[in-house]
């Protein structure tokens, strides 16, 4: 029985000792082999710090180790700052978007009674349901709420459709073609033929897997659109690392429309998260 006691104290010694609040090991220099995947090394620094690869498609990708002094926050806001730099700005002709306002709101008006008598038909459907559809005149709007006064979505004469649900958040807006949409921790913003993708989580450090703190970080950022400079499609950067830095970055630029899907490059994250140590 005493050895059995002793080896359960030892463990959970070993365990707590684990879990601890030991400072992350700050990684000094980055492995950067020869291949990863489709990536193809193309330079190393002397110091470690930095390293481009290339991917059969053609992407550029930039490997290096950012600082976080200033937050976590504010170094990938700095980045996000560089890779959208030079950005051709879409004129607007301020004339034809009130034109088309002002037809909006006459067709709106025209369709005003009838839109009331469809609502109607729809709450008394709806009813059964467990859901309430009302039209205010105060805003002008649909709210899609349930029995308990929530509403989960509203629908203005205007254009703007807003969607919200538990993890999920929509705003739609069918004036000027744009959208914005939370998904838990990842957030897209969408409008004429660009799009931004942005991810960022706690993540537990590789090793501390019994650790209740989550001492490191995930984030992704994604930017597709004919507006970048120098012939660029895409635009992008995974980063991952203790929050006390410093953290694995690569960035990601292509001539191409990029990789499918709202993900980098899978041989970028993996990578990354081997550099990052999550």
């Amino acid at each position: 029985m005493r050895p059995l006691f002793l080896l359960a104290a030892s463990t959970l010694a070993l365990t707590s000792a684990a879990c601890g609040p030991t400072t992350p090991t700050a990684r000094a220099a980055l492995d950067c082999p020869t291949n990863q995947g489709d990536l193809t090394r193309t330079s190393a620094s002397a110091d470690g710090k930095t390293c481009t690869y290339a991917t059969s498609s053609g992407a550029e990708v930039t490997l290096q180790l950012v600082s976080t002094q200033g937050g976590v926050d504010k170094a990938l806001t700095a980045i996000e700052t560089t890779l959208l730099e030079g950005r051709i700005e879409a004129g607007k002709d301020t004339a034809e978007a009130e034109d088309a306002k002002g037809e909006a709101a006459a067709i709106n008006a025209e369709a005003g009674t009838p839109a009331d008598k469809a609502m109607q038909e729809a709450n008394a459907d709806s009813s059964k349901a467990g859901v309430d559809i009302s039209v205010s005149d105060n805003d002008d709007a649909v709210h899609i709420g349930m029995k308990d006064g929530t509403v989960v979505a509203k629908g203005s004469r205007d254009g703007t459709t807003t969607v919200n649900l538990p993890g999920i958040h929509v705003v739609a807006n069918e004036r000027d073609d744009t959208a914005s949409v939370s998904v838990g921790p990842i957030h897209i913003d969408a409008g004429g033929d660009g799009a931004t993708i942005r991810m960022r989580r706690d993540v537990r450090l590789r090793g501390e897997a019994l650790n209740p703190d989550r001492r490191g970080m995930r984030a992704t950022f994604i930017y597709t659109g004919d507006d970048l400079p120098n012939g660029y499609r895409f635009v992008g950067y995974e980063a991952a690392g203790p929050k006390t830095g410093p953290i694995t970055v690569a960035v990601v630029k292509s001539k191409s429309e990029g990789p499918n899907g709202g993900e980098l490059y899978p041989d970028v994250k993996r990578l990354v998260r081997k550099n990052g140590g999550v």
